[in-house]
């Protein structure tokens, strides 16, 4: 082992190869400190070349290589096992923005850019880069391919997926693909990018992309509004594309027990409205017309869906702060969750019109079984993706509760299925839902999927212990 780390020190230096417990210790356990793993080292190189021979030392000592980002994740994906037997190659140092084509409507960067990075990028050539995630400002792009991101905006834009135009990858036994196209139509076979967006790193090491951009639009208006329901939440939905059309940025849902999480745990949170009903949902225009004319667009047609009962009450932000302090609230939940411990989480989606049924059908199921369950749900609404997570009030409690993971999955991922929806919308499988995906993929899906592993990464090094 030790002429694999020297072969690792020739390759990108002697400062960029850690190996001691306390300098490896941030990259060894995951976001929400539900996952701690161990590595022989972490290795942070500079660019793909030196991706590409840390690889090739790797495959000769046959050692594991885990990909990691920002190390943001949600499910354990970035996170080494406890084995120790892996590399963790950080494409943190990775972070240059290669260029932009504003012409062309895109940007290639470097997969160590932070996703606010590229968002600045793009609004210095008067663009829009459109994924947004409460993370941006540490949450890497490389991550974001890996792990198909959404966030926010997949209303208008759609997940990160469509929003990568070409990629250039280190494959599993070294070789670099320059795949940094950025064309919009390309015939000439398998579109291979899509191998590795949402791959986690099992595939490959995803090390620049050529990203989608947009016209920037000169304006936003941004609302609040207390619902009743989950069904006047959707029918709000279709009533505000009926008149307001694709100016719909960004349509969010938020349970009460989100909001009071976010106004009891987050510094300066306040309520937006009196008295907090069941559910809100927040509500984002963006035009190229002036602020004034969408916030009046936007204030006519809630007050025409007033009229009709769909919404109890509402508040039309004023000015940028105001906007950006009703969207801190949306925002910080998952750090307002954070301070009260571990929580039973799911990322799920189904078909928008089955979202009621969903939530009523698993409020009752898990509500029979553990009567003081908290149930935190929030989302996309907009696209039919619920964050829905559970815990106990008491600390004590959630302890032990957390010990009934497997019951609680069943409930909530056997519906999910049932209703033709998916137990991973926007945060992958990593280690989390590996089991969970074996569960319900079909045996055809499954073996699709090794199949392509195996054909790509036949030692089985990359990210081993995630997806599959």
């Amino acid at each position: 082992m030790t002429e694999f780390i020297q072969a690792l020190i020739d390759t990108v230096g002697e400062p960029q190869v850690l190996t001691g417990a306390d300098a490896m210790g941030p990259y060894l356990n995951d976001w929400r400190g539900r996952y701690r793993g161990n590595a022989i080292a972490v290795v942070r190189p500079t660019d793909v070349d030196q991706v590409s021979a840390v690889v090739r030392a790797c495959v000769a000592s046959g050692v594991a290589i885990v990909p990691q980002g920002g190390n943001t994740g949600l499910c354990g994906g970035a996170t080494p096992l406890e084995d120790g037997q892996s590399v963790v190659l950080s494409l943190s140092r990775m972070n240059r923005i290669r260029g932009v084509d504003a012409a062309n409507n895109a940007l290639v960067a470097e997969a160590g850019c932070t996703l606010a990075a590229v968002q600045q990028a793009a609004a210095d050539a008067n663009r829009l880069f459109p994924l947004s995630l409460a993370s941006e400002g540490s949450c890497q792009v490389g991550g974001n391919i890996s792990t198909n991101a959404g966030g926010v905006h997949v209303l208008r834009y759609g997940n990160m997926r469509d929003l990568v135009l070409g990629l250039e990858v280190v494959l599993p036994d070294g070789r670099v693909w320059e795949g940094l196209r950025g064309l919009r139509k390309d015939n000439t076979g398998y579109d291979l990018k899509q191998l590795f967006v949402g791959a986690e790193g099992t595939l490959g090491v995803v090390t620049a992309a050529c990203l989608k951009l947009f016209p920037r639009p000169r304006a936003r208006a941004v609302a609040w509004a207390a619902v009743a329901d989950a069904e006047r939440a959707i029918s709000l939905l279709g009533f505000l594309r009926d008149h307001c059309g694709d100016r719909i940025n960004a349509f969010e849902i938020i349970g009460r027990p989100a909001l009071e999480l976010v106004l009891q745990h987050i510094p300066g949170a306040r309520a937006p409205l009196s008295g907090a009903g069941e559910w809100s949902v927040l509500i984002e225009l963006a035009d190229f017309v002036g602020a004034t004319e969408v916030r009046q667009l936007l204030e006519q047609a809630l007050g025409a869906a007033t009229e009709v009962g769909l919404m109890d009450n509402a508040v039309l932000a004023a000015s940028e702060a105001q906007e950006n302090a009703l969207w801190a609230l949306r925002e910080n939940i998952s750090e307002a969750q954070k301070v009260e411990g571990v929580s039973i989480k799911h990322d799920v989606s189904v078909p928008i019109s089955s979202i009621p049924e969903f939530l009523s059908r698993a409020r009752a199921a898990l509500l029979a079984r553990w009567p003081d369950v908290r149930i935190v749900a929030f989302g996309h609404i907009g696209d039919g993706n619920l964050h829905y997570n559970l815990s106990k009030p008491d600390a004590l409690d959630n302890k032990a509760f957390i010990g009934r993971t497997g019951e609680v999955n069943r409930i909530v991922h056997d519906l999910v299925v049932e209703l033709h929806g998916s137990i991973s919308a926007e945060h992958g499988l990593g280690q989390l839902k590996r089991g969970e995906n074996a569960r319900y993929k079909s045996e055809v899906e499954l073996d699709l999927m090794r199949a392509v592993k195996s054909a790509l990464d036949p030692h089985g090094l990359m990210n081993p212990g995630k997806v599959l």
